[in-house]
């Protein structure tokens, strides 16, 4: 460990080069940071496109890949401005090549950053689609509520973008359609059996059906059988 007294102040070699290592070890540094953009890269496609929200998966990679670089040399005497800079020049060219890249290639576009997928469609969840989403029933019904959605049946089409935003198209009042709610106080609600006859929401997929008094039943489209009573109020926003 370097004691107070034996550092030099305003000791050029020291500030941009490195008395413990060769210039060679720039390679490394080239190297390194290299295989750590890719794992940036990597770990923002496995934690979903929620994880990005409001930055695009370039913009939050470049700002995790450069922070430390730019706080290392601000605040350690033994990391090199030159190390530093060529992080700074590497991040900044794959950020530029990985745009070009996306723009030149839509389906490389698609696989990194991701493609709108449908969610709701006609009133009923799209499981195919949300099950392989980074996603919770309890987040979508969230983002729903905050564009003042009572049920599922005022939708006619959500998707989730890119950024993670959801995207929402209503059907026009007079086509509203008997749908699932999404209150919290209504998913205590669940049920097995129909108390009453009447029209019934799938609590999983949303799919309606009619069911008769007393009647256990399985859902005809993912064949659960929590059940609540469906709703066909108007959207009031």
């Amino acid at each position: 460990m370097l004691l107070a007294t034996d550092i030099q102040p305003f000791d050029w070699n020291r500030i941009f080069f490195s008395d413990e290592s060769p210039p060679l070890f720039l390679l490394e540094v080239g190297l390194r940071c290299f295989l750590t953009y890719l794992m940036v890269l990597g770990a923002l496609r496995v934690t979903g496109r929620r994880g990005v929200r409001q930055l695009s998966i370039f913009e939050l990679s470049i700002i995790l890949g450069l922070g430390s670089a730019a706080g290392d040399a601000m605040l350690y005497h033994d990391t090199p401005l030159l190390h530093a800079a060529v992080v700074f020049g590497l991040v900044s060219a794959m950020y530029l090549l990985f745009n070009r890249l996306t723009e030149r290639f839509p389906k490389f576009s698609d696989w990194l950053e991701g493609a709108p997928v449908l969610l709701v469609e006609n009133g009923e969840i799209n499981l195919p689609n949300f099950t392989k989403q980074n996603l919770t029933q309890k987040e979508l019904f969230g983002e729903l509520r905050q564009r003042q959605i009572e049920h599922l049946g005022q939708i006619r089409r959500a998707y989730i973008e890119a950024t993670g935003d959801v995207s929402v198209y209503f059907f026009a009042d007079e086509d509203v359609r008997p749908g699932l709610p999404i209150w919290p106080e209504r998913k205590a609600d669940k049920r097995h059996r129909a108390e009453q006859a009447g029209q019934y929401a799938c609590a999983c997929c949303a799919h309606i059906q009619t069911l008769a008094k007393g009647e256990l039943a399985h859902c005809a489209v993912c064949h659960h059988d929590e059940w609540l009573p469906a709703c066909d109020a108007k959207r009031i926003a």
